[in-house]
This record gives structure tokens, sequence and C-alpha cells, in this order.
């Protein structure tokens, strides 16, 4: 026997002996032969600290929100620097705890600021707290401090992969640097198609113009400059309305649930029965979207599917989409929403 057959029944006896019948074992025997690899490739000790410490932060993240699975949350991002007597506090504060009515959990960087107030409007209870381990600015607040929903990052990159990855929404309210990439990063992946849809809501003050002033940017700069297509447009919106805010992430949710791909086809699952009539206004509306002529039909849940049995109930239309037109995406989500 090779070395590397050797290698592989030890990693599968090991993986028998911690968890017999776990439905993704080959992926953590996949996990295994990379970190052997790694030995192989004679990794220096810094490349080695940034690979081990980002596993581990990611297999935690996944443990904390693990029961939490079912529920939807929202993201929300704001300045650290934000005080309790400002428009912008208020209105996160407002924002949260009518978000949280709607049955949804609140999700930030544990931070004072505008992360503070999200999490006093949400509760302790409906709240996680994403924390980056900074020399200065970033303790937790009292809100989320000792929390078991709390999380303390040392990476960037893994706390952002995990807000985009645990929310069901994006909320941004006035903030600095991080802020807007976070922003931008939720668009781009949203953009590519290298995250799930989801609403994406820019709030300002009341009457305020800190996010008007930026679309305008948007417009006359980006899309002006041809550098996005006019149906990103789509993707985003900008409100001084916490109501609005709310009706933005709930009517999206309305009906859509969520899609996925199996081979070429692209399974979007939705809360109600899939009438002709929508079928009709989909293949009149959005046809620019399929590839090689192809339709939007009804169909039962795809035997790729099982590995979802708590999705079994959806119902279901599939298309072959372009897998370009992102954009579009998010408008055929709202048609069907409101049809």
């Amino acid at each position: 026997m090779s070395q590397s057959n050797k290698d592989q029944s030890l990693i599968q006896q090991l993986i028998q002996q911690h968890g017999a019948g776990y439905e993704s074992g080959d992926l953590v025997e996949d996990i295994i032969e990379t970190a052997l690899r790694l030995i192989d490739d004679k990794a220096n000790r810094l490349d080695m600290k940034v690979i081990t410490s980002t596993l581990k932060e990611l297999r935690y993240s996944s443990k904390v929100f693990a029961p939490f699975r079912g529920h939807r949350k929202v993201t929300v991002f704001g300045s650290a620097r934000t005080k309790p007597d400002q428009a912008e506090y208020q209105q996160a504060v407002a924002f949260a705890n009518a978000i949280v009515k709607r049955g949804f959990m609140v999700i930030t960087g544990a931070a004072e600021g505008i992360m503070g107030a999200a999490q006093r409007g949400a509760g302790r209870d409906n709240s996680f707290g994403l924390n980056i381990r900074l020399p200065f600015e970033q303790e937790p607040n009292i809100e989320i401090a000792g929390d078991r929903k709390l999380i303390n990052f040392k990476y960037f990159f893994t706390r952002k992969l995990c807000f985009i990855k645990e929310s069901d929404a994006i909320v941004l309210f006035p903030g600095g640097f991080g802020t807007h990439d976070e922003g931008f990063e939720a668009l781009t992946l949203m953009q590519t198609g290298k995250s799930q849809p989801k609403p994406v809501v820019f709030v300002d003050r009341p009457h305020g113009n800190y996010w008007k002033t930026w679309w305008r940017f948007v417009e006359d700069q980006l899309l002006g400059e041809s550098l996005i297509s006019k149906e990103d447009l789509a993707l985003l919106k900008v409100t001084d309305d916490v109501e609005e805010a709310c009706d933005e992430i709930t009517q999206f949710y309305s009906n859509y649930h969520s899609f996925r791909y199996v081979k070429e086809a692209t399974i979007v699952r939705v809360n109600h029965p899939v009438t002709d009539n929508l079928l009709r206004a989909l293949n009149t509306r959005f046809s620019d979207i399929c590839l090689d002529g192809g339709k939007f039909s009804a169909t039962a849940p795809l035997p790729e599917e099982e590995n979802e049995p708590e999705l079994k109930d959806l119902h279901r239309i599939v298309f072959p989409f372009n897998r370009t037109n992102f954009g579009r995406l998010r408008s055929l989500i709202d048609a069907i929403n409101h049809h």
C-alpha cells in the first residue's frame, strides 16, 4: 500500500472514531488531507498560524450560529463612533427594535456606536456580536459582552465572511471606511453571484443626506461611467425611514425563500404555490436571463435536494439562469413577491 493510501485509510479510521455516519465526513477528510499537504509543502510558520487561526475562527462561529440556523437575521453596519445623542444612533435603536418585532435577529460588530445602538434596540436575546480584536476602539458593548453569542475574531476576513454568510439582509447606517468596505463587499458578492440574494438597505438619519449623497455618486460616477449596469441598482435601497427599511426586508421574504443551483438548473424556492399566471409573467419579463431560449416552469423537489429535507414542502420554480445578470435576478425575486 502506498503512503498516500495509508494516510487516507488512517484518516478514514479517525473520522469513524469521532463520528461514524457523519454526513459531511468526506469534507472533514478533505480538511485533514489538506493539513497534511502543508507538511509536504513545508509551509512556513506564519502561513501555518494564519491557516490554523482561520479554521479555528470559522469552526467556532459555525458552532455559535448552528442553533439559530432556522431564524432569519439582519447584519447591521455603521460607525463605532456615533454617540447616543445623535439621530443616527436613535435610528439604529428604532430599526433593530422594529425588525426584531418582525421576527428577525440582529448581528453587529459588537462595538459601541451604531453597533451598540442596534443591539440595545434588538435586546441581548436577539443579538449576535462579531467582535474584532484591535489595539483601540473595539471592546464589546455592554449589551453583548459575556453573551454566548459573542464571537471574538482575529482576522477581518473571517469576520466579514460570517457577517455575510449568516445574514439574510444587510443594513448600513452612516459610518467610516469600514462601513463602506462592508457595504461595497456585500454588493460585490451579490453582483457576482458569490452570495445568496438578500436585501441591502442604506439607512440615513431622518431627512439626512449621508447615503443620498453616496447614491448620487453611484449614479453619476459608477453608472454614468458604465462601471456598473443599471440593473445592478436593483441590489440596494436608500431610505431614511425605519419602517420602509423593515418593509424592504420582510417583503423580500414574503414569498421568496431561497435558491440553489442543481447542475445547469437554477431552483428558486418559494412559500406559495406557483401559478400559471406567475409563470407567464416571468417568461414574458425575464426571458433575457434564460440560456438557449429556456423557460420558467414549476417543479417538485429535485433528487439533488434530498440533503435539505427541511425544505421539501416549499414550492419551486426552475429555469436555466445565465448566472451573469444578478441584478435582474433580484428584480425577478421582487416580481415573484409582488405577483
